[in-house]
């Protein structure tokens, strides 16, 4: 469950208080005298509020602002575009493996897409190659694997091959996230 809307409308009539609360699906309506509104409102949202805290323990889901916080340190927009510039390996840490280096520039294009400086957060194998300057042989087996493991999508556009756009999934940024902790604790 998601907060989407919160709204707490109150008219005061002399002694009876109308209270409409709105979290995402969920809508109640409370009427009556200030004391037994409030009493009303304060139970409701005692309620909900746990289980929204639950809801979001469980949720895998990514917000442009933590995907920064998290890759600012290898991922920058330049205005050639998004880029992985790899600082790991500046500082005596483990040296990013082509797959991991794939995976990032997909997250670097969701990044400057969310950002709205490019229009598509998809990337062609021309296109991550450009980036990254991997060859385009390594790019394309890395893909392979990440599509079989389910970390980044595949969509045809066209029949040719050229025309085959990729983009990262929430679940190759959750295997991402944990395959860069593992290397900046070393």
């Amino acid at each position: 469950m998601t907060e989407n809307n919160n709204n707490l409308n109150s008219k005061n009539n002399s002694t009876n208080v109308n209270v409409s609360i709105t979290i995402g699906d969920i809508k109640v309506q409370y009427n009556g005298s200030a004391e037994s509104v409030m009493v009303s409102v304060i139970n409701f949202l005692s309620k909900q509020i746990p289980t929204i805290a639950l809801a979001k323990k469980i949720s895998l889901n990514y917000a442009v602002t933590e995907l920064i916080e998290t890759y600012s340190n290898i991922i920058k927009i330049t205005p050639e575009g998004p880029k992985v510039i790899p600082e790991l390996e500046e500082h005596g840490k483990k040296k990013l493996s082509d797959k991991e280096i794939v995976a990032l520039q997909l997250i670097a294009s969701k990044i400057a897409k969310d950002l709205s400086t490019i229009t598509n957060d998809g990337m062609k194998v021309s296109e991550i190659q450009s980036a990254t300057a991997l060859n385009p042989k390594s790019i394309s087996s890395r893909l392979s694997e990440l599509v079989k493991a389910g970390y980044v999508s595949r969509n045809n556009t066209k029949d040719d091959l050229e025309s085959v756009i990729y983009r990262i999934t929430t679940h190759g940024i959750y295997w991402l996230n944990t395959m860069i902790a593992k290397k900046a604790a070393l």
